[in-house]
């Protein structure tokens, strides 16, 4: 065996195991986060509920782990007549916007419901965050291969960047973390993901500028 076959041996070892031991962590995170966060997503559920019609849950196709298509789940922030694969909101004062739906989306409450995503094994606590299907077929094949491993509630892009970056910026982000993921580079993500919302950075939460090429994802 040369030497090359050797250190791609042992790399492809060491991703199983790392792959292993995420899959182990989500659960073992994504359960007990569950139990303990139900009677308060409840609460959500049927505030939102109460606020305006339609449902509790906003669900919608994604691009996932292998470019495989999901269904994401969040809680409602917007009201139920408005196009579900707009452009994201730009400010608080978006018109389509609740107001409950604003305070979910400043607190990241709004992604809660993610961890079944994550219990269900559509993604991972850590990872890119999963795209329109649309989005992933304008890629070429070097940013593709950021669909090689399962998207996440947060990621690199977000939690060292989020809405300040633009589309480009963020894929470059992700292709970062595809090559270099590691148990340690996961939790300084869910670190600095933590940090960051309890900071509050509300003007981190909404989108300044969707693409350095493209207006919006509309485009």
């Amino acid at each position: 065996m040369t030497s090359r076959n050797a250190a791609s041996g042992r790399y492809a070892w060491r991703m199983a195991a790392y792959e292993l031991a995420k899959r182990a962590f989500d659960l073992g995170a994504s359960l007990p986060a569950l139990l303990v966060l139900g009677p308060a997503m409840l609460i959500i559920a049927l505030a939102v509920r109460a606020e305006s019609p339609g449902p509790a849950i906003f669900r919608q196709r994604r691009a996932g782990w292998h470019a495989r298509p999901f269904e994401i789940w969040k809680f409602r922030t917007m009201y139920s007549d408005v196009d579900p694969y707009g452009g994201s909101p730009r400010g608080a004062q978006d018109p389509r916007l609740t107001a409950l739906g604003r305070r979910l989306r400043e607190t990241s409450l709004d992604e809660l419901p993610q961890l079944l995503n994550v219990l269900m094994g559509s993604m991972s606590l850590v990872g890119p965050r999963p795209l329109y299907e649309r989005q992933a077929e304008l890629w070429d094949a070097r940013q593709r291969h950021r669909l090689d491993v399962r998207p996440g509630i947060t990621g690199y892009a977000q939690a060292y960047g989020r809405a300040a970056m633009t589309v480009e910026d963020k894929i470059e982000f992700d292709l970062y973390y595809v090559r270099n993921r590691s148990f340690m580079l996961d939790m300084a993500i869910l670190c600095r993901t933590v940090a960051n919302v309890l900071a509050r950075r509300e003007g981190n939460v909404y989108e300044k500028r969707y693409s350095r090429i493209r207006e919006t994802e509309r485009d």
